[in-house]
């Protein structure tokens, strides 16, 4: 829409060719609604000078049925319809801005009722530096809106709509209760359908815009004028405006300059789900036009995001046009340098955790590739765009064979898991650290690149490598594509290089001889030489260009032969400054003949979507959802409880099996072995006469009830994960269809699941080898494990808990996982396996996504530091991703049984900042600890009956869970198990650790008490470092408080309780 100002019109007599300029303006950009302010008889009407749009007036009527007499003082229905008739005539809406909660002072009785309005009881002095109108506006009453006000003002607001006008915006929106709006909008929608009522909200308090909800508004209009480029309170408050209605973003007055104008007009454009447009601008209108058209083209569904930088870094605005966990998205980004007057660094791998995986381009230009800038100019914006990505869709990758022993030697390449044998992990869009030892006899000078590639790719790309210090090269590459990559390094002597090296240290000792420049010119002829088509043209007249002015030089002596001394030419200045030549230097490299190369082969490279290194899971069982005292839940109950769960960050919902349960040997509760009537029985005894794995439990739906159920869930910005747990009840179809799947014992008997002592007799496995012969594989149970995987996936399914996965083949799972990812490679593997260390982190290598850990049964300081190390570093770091869950149905922490609230609190915090992959189990929320006595099992377990719960309860941390998932959604450090350092502190109960992206551009400094019971207190080392030399400070952003300081020491301290038994700061240094 285009918003009109009083001073747009003009006077009276120029009003009608003004309005109809200013509709003719709003069509050529692409508008389709024009709101004009309050077109009334105001206050400031009777006073002498007083503009009501030079910043002082107020829009309170004092004749609400009169319009302004700058417009000519007729009846406000007679103005309408003819503005509303012009607008129709260019396509547009008219939209009348209307102030109901006030009036002035001496407002006519038609406007306003005494008794309405608040009435002060005695007047002040006025204070001369307000303007003549102060004091002569009323506002509201509090309390009760008379039933009287919100007919007259239904009566009046219907006159208009007769009139032609199409909405109205409501100023101070607060003023009336949501009731009342529903009232007064349904009574308009009533009397003329459809109508659009909107509710100009910038700046209101949350509490303001939570009283809005459901109060019927089809928009509602952000702060975003007042935004400085760089603080993310624009975030929150569009987070608690899109809960009211669609977002409007203001573009706001001009800002005196072109570059501040766009800044704001494509921060707008991102920002909204529509636009409100200045009437006045420095932009032309074809800019305006292709940022409306950019605005309309997007789906209103999409994630914001606003990412910035160290200070005096660029800002990012992102808006993807899905959901988060969407592999086929599109996003449009928004860089923006908030200083005019300097320029702002990019820092590189920030938006790897947002920016979803494809090919990035110039904004309306899709054919032209783009990199994201290291800087912009000062006041800039660049406009990018994410196109749809193509994920690599491959068959099979070779691992890397031993490579025959070479003059030059690469060791230690780094990400190299297992030499090769195994695929490193990456995430789309985070710059990936390779490196390897390069090592050659001698003091030549080497030169290096990583050439990497995805595996459906022809053409290698190519980082040069730089030297790290003790023959340790480094490069860096960032894949854009989900799925198999490959990369290899290779390396060779720089014979120019090297020779310039030397002829360098002669020159400056003032020992260099004519003998130099014959060894100089002598490989300058041989580059000439062996120049072909494939060498760059320029670089060869560059290498025939210094040969020419070295001028004429004796011919090299032929074999046997000696030059004599006289014979050498004179190692002039000027000749020996055309051998040190830079550009010369550069025109060797690319005419190089890579003497000894040596290539390393190939090294896998696995690249998956941000959601495989960055998540929130919540586990539930959906049976327990429903409302309703005793009735089994169903996937529709699990919908309702969908924008709770999104409201508290969660973009994960883990099922455990939703498959048909069977009866024999069914479970009673409590793990009792007899089921009595009624008792659901363990979900983990998956089939019967319903169906096996590819079924659904009839009393939780049907298969389009689960696939309405994860569109809502994706609407939602979550992803579904199910549960793969490959074992079957006595009663499930394979045991009669298949028998050759299952072993059986001496007696004939099927032996069930054991775990001595314990035996599970409502479960039977499958046996994945035969038992006689040569133990061959079974096929064909095999292919039916990972037909019931890819229909899953058919119907919409692309994230897979998989149960107790080190009890099954690891031949198995790196067939199966392969199998899946080849046509699918956005499809992730949570693995759930509860063992030694070794076979954990060898499920991660044979393709499992991420994993269970330790982290549950990790409490002492000590203890944590040193798993947090482990994991956060190479070698596991580089293949094994630790999801925390704080809790399972199967885990009830023998410390949470007795830390109370503060326990609870502890080790949501703790998982939730040191890892990006956190999760727990519904029930956590509400501080659930009562164990079966002596065991860490949960009383009354869920896994064997329904349980119900008041998810709203009293000292539930429904809030402090949504807080800290919001700060890991903040902060790029929190968004991966790496960068964790430990800060020093003396107190045993404090863990004080920072959390840093590779570029240090995001830092995240958190102290933790890990006593749920009494004050614990002690000072902590800061990282001196980020503030660089000299007595600059740090500055510490408080992520819980929304508070700011500037530390100046090398310690701080710190108390918690069990109240607050956690803080987390966001560090920068702070300004010299």
């Amino acid at each position: 829409m285009l918003h009109v100002g009083l001073a747009d019109l003009g006077k009276a007599d120029e009003a009608v060719g003004a309005w109809q300029g200013l509709c003719e303006f709003a069509q050529r950009v692409g508008a389709n609604g024009v709101l004009v302010e309050p077109l009334w008889r105001r206050a400031a009407d009777a006073t002498q000078g007083e503009d009501p749009q030079d910043g002082h007036g107020d829009a309170a009527p004092a004749d609400a049925d009169t319009s302004t007499t700058r417009l000519g003082g007729q009846a406000m229905p007679t103005l309408l319809a003819d503005m509303a008739r012009t607008a129709r005539e260019y396509g547009l809406a008219l939209v009348v801005e209307v102030a109901l909660d006030r009036a002035a002072r001496h407002a006519t009785a038609a406007t306003a009722l005494p008794e309405w309005l608040a009435q002060p009881v005695d007047e002040p002095a006025r204070d001369p530096r307000q303007p003549p109108t102060a004091g002569q506006v009323l506002t509201l009453r509090a309390g009760a809106v008379p039933p009287a006000f919100l007919q007259a003002w239904h009566a009046r607001l219907a006159s208009w709509l007769d009139a032609g006008v199409a909405g109205f915006c409501f100023d101070a929106p607060q003023r009336l209760p949501a009731a009342d709006w529903r009232h007064l909008l349904g009574g308009l929608r009533g009397h003329a359908a459809p109508l659009l009522a909107y509710a100009w909200t910038h700046g209101l308090a949350p509490e303001h815009l939570a009283g809005l909800r459901g109060a019927g508004f089809d928009g509602v209009f952000s702060s975003l004028p007042w935004w400085n480029f760089q603080d993310d309170w624009l975030l929150h408050e569009a987070h608690r405006l899109r809960a009211v209605a669609p977002l409007i973003a203001p573009v706001g007055v001009s800002r005196g300059t072109p570059h501040a104008d766009r800044r704001m007009l494509w921060a707008a454009a991102l920002a909204g789900d529509g636009m409100l447009l200045p009437a006045r601008t420095l932009l032309p209108p074809r800019e305006i036009a292709a940022a409306v058209s950019c605005q309309r083209q997007r789906p209103p569904a999409g994630t914001l995001y606003i990412v910035g930088g160290p200070p005096g870094g660029a800002t990012a605005l992102l808006r993807r046009a899905g959901t988060p966990l969407a592999i086929a998205d599109t996003a449009d980004l928004l860089l923006i340098n908030p200083d005019a007057q300097a320029p702002a660094q990019v820092a590189p791998g920030l938006l790897a955790g947002v920016l979803p995986p494809g090919a990035l381009h110039i904004a309306d230009e899709a054919g032209t590739p783009a990199d994201l800038p290291d800087s912009l100019p000062p006041g800039a914006c660049l406009r990018l765009a994410v196109g749809a990505p193509q994920p690599v869709v491959s068959t099979a990758y070779t691992a890397m064979r031993r490579q025959a022993p070479q003059r030059l030697a690469i060791e230690s390449v780094a990400p190299a898991v297992d030499d090769g044998a195994f695929p490193a992990k990456t995430i789309t869009y985070r710059p990936l650290a390779v490196s390897a030892d390069l090592i050659f006899d001698g003091h030549d000078t080497l030169a290096g690149e990583v050439r990497w590639r995805a595996l459906d790719e022809d053409t290698w790309q190519v980082a040069s490598l730089v030297p790290l210090g003790n023959d340790r090269w480094a490069a860096s590459l960032t894949p854009r594509r989900v799925g198999r990559h490959e990369f290899a390094i290779a390396a060779w002597r720089d014979t120019w290089a090297s020779f310039t090296y030397e002829l360098r240290k002669k020159h400056e000792a003032g020992v260099a001889s004519g003998l130099e420049l014959l060894d100089g010119a002598a490989l300058l002829r041989a580059a000439a030489a062996r120049a072909g088509k494939r060498q760059p043209a320029e670089a060869v007249r560059t290498v025939k260009a210094a040969l020419h002015a070295l001028g004429d030089l004796p011919s090299p002596a032929s074999q046997g032969e000696r030059l004599a001394a006289a014979d050498l030419p004179a190692a002039t200045a000027e000749r020996v400054a055309t051998l040190l030549d830079p550009a010369l230097a550069q025109a060797m490299r690319l005419v190089d003949d890579r003497a000894f190369e040596a290539v390393t082969p190939a090294y896998p490279l696995w690249v998956d979507r941000p959601q495989a290194e960055f998540a929130s899971w919540y586990e539930l069982f959906p049976r327990s959802q429903s409302s309703e005292p005793g009735r089994h839940g169903t996937f529709a109950d699990v919908a309702r409880r969908l924008p709770a769960l999104r409201e508290m960050g969660f973009d994960v919902l883990y099922f455990p099996p939703i498959h048909p349960i069977g009866l024999s040997h069914r479970k009673g509760r409590n793990n009792s072995l007899i089921a009595a009537p009624g008792d659901v029985g363990s979900p983990y005894a998956i089939g019967s006469a319903e169906g096996g794995h590819d079924a659904i439990h009839g009393e939780l739906g049907n298969l389009q009830d689960f696939l309405a159920l994860l569109r809502d869930a994706r609407t939602h910005g979550m992803d579904v994960a199910l549960d793969f747990a490959i074992q079957c009840s006595p009663d499930h179809p394979w045991l009669a269809e298949h028998p050759d799947w299952f072993t059986r014992r001496a007696d004939g008997s099927i032996r069930h699941a054991e775990n001595p002592p314990k035996k599970y007799e409502d479960i039977v496995n499958v046996a994945f080898y035969a038992e006689t012969g040569k133990r061959a594989r079974q096929a064909s149970l095999w292919e039916a494990l990972r037909d019931v995987v890819l229909f899953w996936v058919a119907h919409g399914v692309r994230v897979f808990r998989v149960d107790n996965p080190h009890t099954k083949p690891l031949p198995f799972w790196a067939w199966l996982i392969d199998s899946v990812q080849d046509a699918h490679p956005d499809v992730l593997f949570l693995s759930e396996a509860f063992t030694r260390p070794r076979m954990m982190l060898r499920l991660a290598k044979v393709g499992f996504t991420q994993s269970y850990t330790y982290f549950t049964w990790r409490h002492g300081k000590q203890e944590i530091i040193d798993y947090l190390r482990e994991l956060s570093q190479p070698p596991m770091a580089d293949t094994y991703r630790p999801n925390f869950f704080v809790n399972t149905p199967d885990i009830n922490p023998y410390f949470l049984q007795g830390s109370g609230r503060a326990g609870f609190l502890i080790r949501a915090a703790l998982a939730a900042t040191t890892s990006g992959l956190w999760g727990m189990y519904s029930g956590f929320e509400l501080c659930e600890a009562a164990p079966v006595p002596g065991k860490e099992e949960y009383l009354d377990s869920e896994k064997y009956e329904i349980r119900q719960r008041d998810w709203d309860q009293p000292g539930n941390l429904n809030a402090q869970i949504a807080r800290l998932n919001l700060i890991r959604r903040q902060n790029p450090a929190l968004q991966s198990h790496r960068g964790f350092h430990v800060a020093e502190c003396a107190n045993p109960d404090l863990l004080c650790f920072w959390k840093a992206t590779p570029c240090h551009g995001n830092i995240v400094l958190g102290v933790i008490s890990l006593d749920p019971h009494r004050v614990q207190q002690g000072e902590m080392a800061l990282p001196r470092w980020l503030a660089g030399k000299g007595p600059a400070g740090i500055v510490a952003e408080d992520l819980l408080a929304d508070g700011t300081e500037t530390w100046w020491h090398d310690w701080h301290g710190v108390t918690l309780t069990p109240d607050a038994p956690y803080r987390l700061w966001r560090l920068t240094a702070a300004a010299p």
